[in-house]
């Protein structure tokens, strides 16, 4: 699926992430994409729903710092499911696999892979098979937290502030990185 192509990220249209909409407008650039219609959409929401100052505040640093996690790295465009954890998906009676309730745009497969972990993620069978045919970035597990701060803030922003104190862990993270 991830050596599926457009040529722009995002999609046509938006959708929904969870019950959160996800703005798909396609772009060239995928760290812009990321900055306006992925990490700067939920600080936004988070803003609105009231989670204050410190949330803001690493959020605008990151927002202004984050594109260095890309000096060395070019994403592809791939073809992403957009909501792929151990929830969606499962295997048929013939154990064909089955992945459903998509969030789906074009984007950096890490993305991907990064959403695959947080959940309990795959098992080690799968990644291993995943990096023998299409071996990961050496910058990936500092990009796989900012990949899935997008998710975390979503959860903070549909279930609440229980999810806070994980956003502001991963931005702190993440800054300490840059």
């Amino acid at each position: 699926m991830h050596r599926h192509s457009a040529a722009q990220f995002g999609w046509y249209r938006n959708n929904t992430i969870g019950s959160t909409p996800q703005l798909n407008t396609e772009a060239a650039d995928w760290v812009n994409f990321w900055r306006q219609q992925r990490l700067g959409y939920q600080l936004e929401l988070a803003e609105k729903q009231g989670y204050g100052s410190e949330i803001q505040a690493l959020g605008d640093k990151l927002m202004d710092q984050f594109a260095v996690l890309f000096d060395t790295y070019q994403p592809q465009v791939s073809m992403l499911h957009g909501d792929l954890w151990g929830g969606n998906a499962a295997g048929l009676a013939d154990a064909t696999p089955v992945i459903f309730d998509p969030a789906f745009y074009y984007g950096d497969r890490e993305a991907e892979l990064a959403m695959t972990e947080l959940f309990g993620g795959f098992g080690g069978v799968f990644y291993q098979a995943y990096n023998e045919v299409w071996p990961l970035d050496a910058g990936y597990p500092v990009r796989k937290i900012l990949y899935n701060l997008y998710h975390i803030l979503n959860h903070m922003n549909m279930f609440g502030g229980g999810y806070q104190g994980q956003s502001i862990a991963m931005m702190q993270q993440l800054l300490a990185e840059l």
